[in-house]
């Protein structure tokens, strides 16, 4: 017991000296297990998780129930784990101040890109902006299964409206790897500005989210020829 104490103690401190900079990834596990396994050796569990689900971040997206088959994981891994990845959405997006101008897709990506962060269903936030296009906030109207989630135009003519909104960028993620628009998104996108033009809310852009990776259907479009009205 003695030994195991004096390595989590070790690990700790060099930790807080260093960083995790160059730490593996199951080395990078084993620090975190210290906190919902208080007692006793992690480093088997660290590397027998890292194995089964290929990576940290694999570990990290992974869902309860496949948690719970790798033994040791218990209530307290298990919440911790799948706790991380909302954690760090949230902490990206709290550093994020409202009153910003967004201007481009690459202005929006920031404000939007945390809420993806370890997403294992399809959802739909939107982005919202004053006539100024300063950030408004962000609202999440949709959240689907794994293949998809349904674009609610009643619910993000509801929101931007509550917000006051003038203008809008609507985001959803793919679960698939590809960022890709597909043909029910562009279809969705030409919906959703013809119903919104007419009650004083421009459509910016559709972005579509995969892993930290975005695509512009505004630019999407622009490429191919075709204007985005």
């Amino acid at each position: 017991m003695a030994s195991h104490t004096g390595h989590r103690q070790r690990m700790k401190a060099e930790f807080l000296a260093r960083g995790i900079e160059g730490w593996p990834d199951h080395r990078v596990l084993e620090l975190l297990l210290f906190y919902s396994i208080p007692q006793g050796d992690v480093n088997g569990l660290a590397h027998e998780l890292i194995e089964r689900f290929g990576s940290l971040a694999g570990v990290l997206d992974a869902s309860v129930d496949e948690l719970y088959k790798v033994k040791g994981v218990g209530e307290h891994t298990a919440v911790l784990l799948r706790m991380l990845p909302a954690l760090l959405g949230r902490y990206q997006a709290s550093r994020t101040r409202l009153n910003d101008i967004v201007n481009s897709a690459d202005d929006a990506y920031p404000w939007l890109e945390p809420y993806f962060f370890g997403a294992r269903n399809e959802m739909v936030y939107v982005l919202c902006l004053d006539g100024k296009r300063q950030v408004l906030g962000v609202r999440k109207v949709a959240e689907g299964s794994i293949q998809m989630a349904e674009m609610n135009a009643r619910r993000i003519a509801e929101e931007a409206m509550g917000l006051r909104a003038a203008r809008i960028y609507v985001a959803h993620n793919h679960v698939s790897n590809l960022a890709i628009p597909s043909q029910a998104d562009w279809l969705t996108t030409d919906t959703l500005r013809a119903i919104l033009a007419p009650i004083g809310i421009e459509l910016v852009d559709h972005l579509v989210f995969v892993d930290g990776d975005m695509v512009s259907m505004s630019e999407s479009r622009k490429l191919r020829g075709l204007q985005f009205v």
